[in-house]
């Protein structure tokens, strides 16, 4: 079954602004636990521990969809895959179908999207994710940061950045 996992403690990461948090191969905040996470950095994204080929680190989302597009995923993992997938979609704007150069990489290279701490309904949803990755053995970490990056897209639950260092 698709649930809660258990989180490791939270630390200052070497990127200024940012937190990330300490186990040995999974990282994410304490879910359950987002109350005052506006106070200490407003902005939260999962994502993976080693940066794709084109050196950015792919978010929590596009890991899952990959392994479900290499059909590496169990039955039960894709049914949970598809439908917390459908949820976000009818639940959230997607900001690609807003504007359709959020994510253009000519435009606005290495642009990541990263929840609002507030958007708590969106959040809690990440752990199951987070459990298909652990079971695959693919790493993720969780990043907290104040000022991810220049904002290319918001809205009231999410925004997209170009960080920093692109």
């Amino acid at each position: 079954m698709i649930g809660p996992l258990s989180w490791g403690a939270l630390e200052r990461s070497p990127s200024p602004g940012h937190t990330v948090s300490r186990a040995p191969s999974i990282f994410a905040v304490e879910i359950g636990g987002t109350r005052g996470l506006a106070d200490e950095a407003p902005y939260i994204r999962f994502q993976s521990t080693t940066p794709n080929e084109r050196g950015y680190f792919t978010g929590v989302f596009g890991l899952v969809n990959g392994l479900a597009r290499d059909g590496k995923l169990t039955a039960e993992q894709e049914r949970f895959r598809r439908t917390n997938n459908d949820w976000y979609n009818a639940a959230y704007p997607d900001p690609s179908s807003v504007d359709p150069t959020v994510y253009d990489r000519a435009l606005h290279p290495g642009a990541a999207a990263w929840f609002k701490s507030t958007s708590r309904d969106l959040i809690k949803r990440v752990d199951g994710y987070l459990e298909i990755l652990a079971a695959h053995g693919i790493g993720c970490r969780m990043m907290r940061s104040s000022d991810p990056g220049r904002i290319v897209y918001e809205d009231a639950y999410q925004i997209v950045v170009v960080p920093h260092d692109a």
